[in-house]
């Protein structure tokens, strides 16, 4: 089937699973203050929306300094939290990486120098740096170079061994095997741009300068790992790029209208290893370094190697920026891997969400009744009710790191993609605007947002809200008019907002940051 190069308005259509039919009644819960009990009935209605009948709703509030639960809908109920996941693979980082953890990406000889030959091999090391430009790699390049490196008689050995070879999450859906967002999980990568979406190349398809003639297709970064097999023709219909299973060729159909702007799509590659491989190589032909042997995928790196060049990522308490305002699925991943290794030697989503479900448990979430099977929730099998993320939420904020995780979260209309995220759309002109903090969290028939937003008496409140198995285009209407209810509410307030009524909200389950090229 083919797609069009905005392919992620179907790229979520995957079969809606069948709900019980939410319950829409609440109660004030033990503990709750009575002056504040009035907003429940706001969000209720809310919640009695036509869009969500047949689904399925869990809603919690809690009093951020308390603790107190003050409103609860079902709040036990596993949904799937899509993006909302990110919230646990991200604190968890932070508690057992640390803020200052860093990846690094090492260049290491192995043999005997000759004056400027190396009789042996070459290795490059990685530990999973989902931020490694092309730029990167030229600068490891040099400084083989520099250290006096011209000639290599054996082979460059890509070292992906921190990690396992399980490349995709369980239960990903095959048909997003191409799109960017669900890209191949390797301990080597490369991103194209300062987005950092790892293991994807961008292509860019200029129209011809007239009907009937070739478009011009380029790659960033310049690579031959992927080869495009051009098709297309400028002239009205859809243009569509994609890269076939199991191979590097994108194939560009389709037509572009002539005058037409520049199109774009981020694609994924296959075997993320061999990108950086290619990568690397061309960069230390271009600084005159020779490797007279084939390229082999896989190798580990001997003990006694030596290191010729090194390159640190940005620190964790940095890269959660692009993570989590653009919620960036590679990084969730890659960091649920590195935590594996950390912490048990293993670099496997297995040993990684063991030690995020023990750190977790330690926080008093329970872990008990959760099922997290990926770093990202882009599987549907995971299962997260609102309490828990509430629980979540509220831990967090005693640890030492929690001013520099809080700043991470995108904010309500905030308008740079770098702290709005994927909120800077949503509840502009409202209370909430640049106050209302929370995590996104899309995928068909499923929605979720969780975070923190101040109330009218300047009461920061804790809030998760998890929607599912609904049919209708999209509730995220629904989760800010929750939102902006909170921030109006107050000693003595109970004054509803009807979801309708919300500016910016968006009208698709979409996350606003994988909606490319509009970057929303």
């Amino acid at each position: 089937m083919r797609r069009p190069v905005n392919r992620r308005a179907r790229a979520w259509s995957w079969p809606l699973v069948i709900g019980l039919v939410c319950t829409l009644t609440w109660s004030s819960p033990a503990g709750a203050d009575a002056s504040r009990a009035g907003f429940g009935e706001a969000v209720d209605r809310i919640l009695d929306d036509p869009r969500l009948r047949g689904g399925a709703a869990g809603v919690v509030v809690a009093d951020a300094d308390s603790g107190d639960v003050l409103y609860r809908h079902r709040a036990d109920d596993r949904l799937m939290p899509a993006s909302n996941t990110k919230l646990f693979t991200s604190a968890a980082a932070m508690g057992l990486l640390g803020p200052d953890h860093t990846f690094r990406t090492d260049v290491l000889g192995e043999g005997t120098r000759h004056g400027r030959t190396l009789r042996g091999d070459l290795y490059l090391r990685g530990t999973g740096d989902p931020t490694m430009l092309a730029a990167d790699y030229d600068r490891l390049a040099k400084s083989v170079a520099d250290a006096g490196i011209t000639r290599v008689t054996g082979r460059l050995i890509a070292d992906d061994t921190r990690f396992d070879a399980q490349r995709v999450g369980r239960s990903w859906a095959a048909d997003d095997e191409s799109s960017y967002y669900a890209a191949q999980i390797s301990a080597l990568t490369v991103a194209p741009d300062t987005d950092y979406d790892a293991g994807s190349v961008i292509v860019e398809v200029a129209p011809g300068g007239a009907n009937g003639e070739r478009p011009e297709v380029t790659v960033t970064p310049k690579t031959r790992y992927v080869r495009i097999d051009n098709r297309a023709t400028t002239g009205s219909g859809g243009l569509t790029v994609e890269r076939g299973h199991g191979s590097n060729t994108i194939t560009v159909s389709g037509a572009i209208a002539a005058g037409a702007q520049t199109a774009k799509e981020w694609v994924s590659v296959w075997e993320p290893t061999g990108y950086a491989a290619a990568v690397f190589a061309d960069a230390l032909k271009k600084h005159g370094v020779r490797v007279e042997g084939r390229a082999r995928l896989g190798g580990a790196t001997p003990q006694d190697a030596r290191q010729l060049a090194s390159h640190r990522s940005m620190p964790l308490k940095k890269l959660l920026i692009p993570f989590m305002k653009l919620s960036n699925n590679i990084h969730a991943e890659v960091l649920t891997k590195a935590i594996g290794y950390e912490t048990a030697g293993r670099g496997t989503w297995s040993a990684g969400l063991a030690a995020i479900a023990d750190w977790l448990k330690k926080q008093g979430v329970d872990t008990g009744a959760v099922r997290q099977v990926d770093g990202s929730g882009l599987s549907r099998m995971d299962n997260i009710a609102a309490g828990q993320f509430t629980e979540l939420l509220l831990a967090v904020r005693q640890q030492p790191w929690y001013a520099e995780w809080y700043a991470s979260l995108p904010v309500a209309c905030a308008p740079d993609r770098f702290v709005g995220g994927t909120l800077r759309s949503r509840m502009c002109g409202t209370p909430a605007a640049g106050n209302a903090r929370g995590k996104t969290g899309s995928l068909t028939g499923a929605s979720g947002l969780s975070g923190y937003v101040t109330d009218a008496d300047g009461q920061e409140l804790v809030y998760s809200i998890v929607l599912n198995n609904y049919l209708a285009p999209s509730v995220k209407s629904l989760e800010d008019a929750i939102v902006v209810t909170l921030a109006k509410s107050g000693e003595g307030r109970t004054e509803g907002v009807r979801p309708r009524a919300v500016r910016g909200a968006q009208q698709t389950d979409l996350e606003c940051s994988w909606v490319k090229p509009r970057r929303c």
